[in-house]
């Protein structure tokens, strides 16, 4: 395998994939429409700027580089977002993705491996969620990754597509040495709104919900490294490439943090206090999303050794210091 078309490629975690996949010998094809990444991001390999909704576009892309294997990462992703405006996210996500991947068929680039989420197992408290779980997802945006799914699936049975699914819980952190890294407008996430309240760069951050079922009250999440994530992905790659099938993996470390946990950490790493203040619950937020990712490391031989919140948190405050793009 030479060269992969990375879709979303300069967003955050598109970005990091495609250091990996170049640490690895493959050649990333960047196609990004910009609208949430940054030109600056792609440093990996050659850039074609173009929307998934565009397929006289993407057939272009195709026939130029022959990609050996699409890497799907670009979708629209804030929950609250899809729950007032769910027309975005089935248009953008689910119509974008039918279009690349019957671009992909037709170009005969058979080798597929997608970034879904676990937002498509919905609220489902006190269960550690492994790939047997059922899919309930209560937001638009889980529901359009579901769909996507159940797309390659179809795909698979009708013309031999093979895909790896990635479902994967919060990702964090940032590229060791700050080449790239999370940069949102807005920005959502939570590790980085709290570096940015820390620094002074916002108010305070808003804690949505105090009440939930939990130990603390705050929502529990399962946080993975976002470089550990991304090799997964080239070992996803290199199982398609082995002619081994088509298989669903679940991606995180098993363990969950509250958000006042991550707020206590971020405060021990970098020894300043985070001001927040407490906010009402979110529409579509689930109180607990842990992942029981076992199959990923028996099959892929995938180990998630960054991800504990220490080492996201310095990784990302490293980032957070020197690294903003520029459009």
């Amino acid at each position: 395998m030479t060269t992969v078309l990375v879709t979303g490629g300069a967003g955050y975690i598109g970005s990091h994939a495609c250091k990996a996949l170049s640490l690895a010998g493959i050649t990333p094809v960047t196609f990004d429409n910009l609208v949430t990444g940054w030109r600056d991001a792609v440093r990996f390999g050659p850039f074609e700027q173009g929307d998934l909704v565009d397929r006289a576009r993407l057939d272009a892309v195709f026939a130029a580089h022959r990609p050996d294997a699409v890497m799907h990462f670009a979708a629209l992703s804030q929950v609250g977002e899809s729950m007032s405006e769910p027309g975005k996210y089935w248009r953008n996500n689910v119509a974008g993705s039918l279009n690349l991947i019957e671009a992909a068929v037709a170009a005969g680039c058979m080798d597929f491996v997608f970034s879904s989420t676990c937002a498509t197992y919905g609220d489902q408290d006190n269960v550690v969620l492994d790939e047997s779980c059922a899919q309930r997802p209560i937001n638009a945006y889980g529901k359009s990754k579901r769909a996507i799914e159940e797309m390659l699936a179809d795909f698979g049975a009708a013309h031999g597509l093979r895909s790896v699914i990635f479902r994967y819980f919060n990702v964090a952190g940032a590229d060791e040495e700050a080449e790239v890294g999370e940069f949102h407008q807005p920005e959502t996430h939570l590790v980085p709104l709290i570096l940015d309240a820390v620094d002074g760069r916002r108010g305070a951050l808003t804690v949505f919900g105090t009440d939930y079922d939990t130990p603390d009250g705050t929502c529990i999440r399962d946080y993975v490294h976002v470089s550990d994530l991304v090799e997964a992905h080239v070992l996803g790659l290199r199982w398609l490439e082995a002619g081994k099938g088509s298989r669903v993996f679940n991606l995180g470390t098993g363990h969950g943090f509250s958000v006042r946990e991550v707020i206590a950490a971020a405060e021990a790493v970098t020894g300043r206090k985070v001001p927040y203040i407490e906010g009402p619950r979110r529409a579509g937020d689930a109180a607990r999303l842990v992942s029981g990712s076992e199959q990923a490391g028996q099959d892929l031989g995938w180990t998630p050794g960054r991800s504990t919140l220490e080492r996201m948190i310095s990784d990302a405050w490293r980032w957070h210091k020197v690294g903003h793009y520029e459009e």
